[in-house]
């Protein structure tokens, strides 16, 4: 299975390569409030069943786990998002709005072949698993988490992202379960300026005061499996 694993993101990850001039010669906009209101609307009803095939045929396992669950920290979990999040993601794929690293540009490839049906199927698949940590996150939340940081503006993770880490409405991440270097991964490109696709810029708003230690803090709160890095004052997370 690893090699197979291995084969099929190498030959994409070739093929993304490839592409990778034409890609960037793309218009790329930027999504509205309104514009992604407009997209919801018109998102095509998702079948799981027909999800669950793409996901097969797709090699979506190889990456992504038999139901969406994270193989390895390089990866997210897919399990138990709302299918409006996917569904988001697939098309910022599709017209490069996401082409923040090489992973992405794996993805893009993918999303090219698919249609607007294919992805809502796709998203309706992973909607339908339980999400990661089906006993929730035992660890005590960060202040970040509860309160965030009104000093420095920063709204508590848990006003978007849900009290547990399950997700909020429509488009909003669920964060329980993320693997602990992915989770760092996407906050650094958010925080650094290299990835885009949030509506709004909320994640890049939130992101950008955050020091090294707050993010690896958050990243592993939110992991159901890692362990809790050195403890830090609260004070000192909140400077």
């Amino acid at each position: 299975m690893k090699k197979i694993t291995f084969a099929v993101c190498l030959a994409l990850g070739g093929i993304s390569i490839a592409n990778a001039a034409d890609h960037a010669t793309k218009d790329i906009v930027q999504w509205t409030p309104n514009t992604w209101n407009e997209a919801q609307q018109t998102m095509p009803k998702g079948d799981a069943s027909v999800g669950e095939k793409l996901h097969n045929s797709l090699f979506c396992a190889s990456c992504h786990g038999a139901k969406g669950e994270a193989m390895t920290n390089n990866w997210p979990s897919l399990a138990g998002q709302r299918a409006t999040y996917t569904y988001k993601q697939l098309l910022d794929y599709q017209s490069n709005l996401r082409h923040e690293d090489e992973r992405a540009h794996i993805m893009g490839v993918i999303a090219q072949t698919m249609d607007k049906q294919q992805m809502a199927d796709l998203a309706a698949f992973y909607a339908a698993q339980p999400l990661p940590c089906p006993q929730g996150l035992a660890k005590p939340a960060p202040a970040l988490v509860r309160v965030g940081d009104p000093k420095r503006l920063i709204t508590p993770c848990a006003a978007c992202h849900g009290a547990n880490g399950q997700g909020g409405i429509n488009e909003t991440t669920s964060l329980r379960g993320m693997p602990k270097e992915y989770f760092i991964r996407t906050m650094e490109l958010f925080r650094d300026g290299h990835r885009h696709n949030d509506t709004a810029r909320g994640m890049s708003q939130f992101a950008q005061p955050l020091t090294d230690a707050e993010i690896e803090m958050l990243a592993d709160y939110y992991a159901c499996d890692a362990k809790p890095t050195a403890a830090q004052p609260t004070a000192a997370l909140s400077k």
